[in-house]
């Protein structure tokens, strides 16, 4: 399985950004463009619900991702969770992960890493600590003593090379 790398968040940040899609970085790949020292496989896009959102199946379809039908519909009808793993990495399409109330409000903290706009390590930690599964809860002391040591140092850099 490939690991998620910098060449791919770029991919990704150049295709929503021509389709006006607005999106955060979340998860571990979220934490990493912040500079946590980690890898993964995948990415994972917390994407605003909003009529136009649905365009990112067009923009996942031109970065070769290969959709299926009923894949299209789920990101042009905004389903919660969308899996795609046909394409060069794992993509996962969230519009409304565990732990964070409304886009909005996440957007108003987000930060921009290298001009991706990435969730705020509180909210990725809050997603992770709300979904619960055996692999966030074992992250998570990890997740919160980089949270401390991005509050007490220097701003957050990418991870990605």
């Amino acid at each position: 399985m490939a690991v998620f790398e910098y060449r791919q968040a770029t991919e990704i940040r150049d295709a929503l950004g021509r389709r006006l899609v607005k999106y955060l970085f979340i998860g571990k790949s979220g934490a990493i463009l912040l500079g946590f020292p980690d890898t993964t496989q995948d990415a994972n896009l917390f994407v605003e619900k909003t009529p136009e959102s649905g365009r990112i199946s067009r923009c996942t379809a031109g970065s070769c991702f290969q959709l299926t039908e009923e894949q299209c519909q789920d990101l042009e009808r905004g389903k919660d969770f969308v899996q795609l793993k046909n394409g060069p990495f794992d993509l996962y399409v969230i519009y409304a992960p565990d732990g964070i109330e409304h886009f909005a409000g996440a957007w108003s903290r987000h930060v921009d890493v290298e001009d991706f706009p990435v969730c705020h390590i509180d909210d990725i930690r809050a997603s992770k600590e709300a979904a619960n599964r055996v692999r966030d809860r074992e992250s998570l002391p990890r997740l919160r003593a980089f949270r401390d040591w991005l509050r007490s140092s220097r701003p957050p850099k990418s991870n990605l090379h």
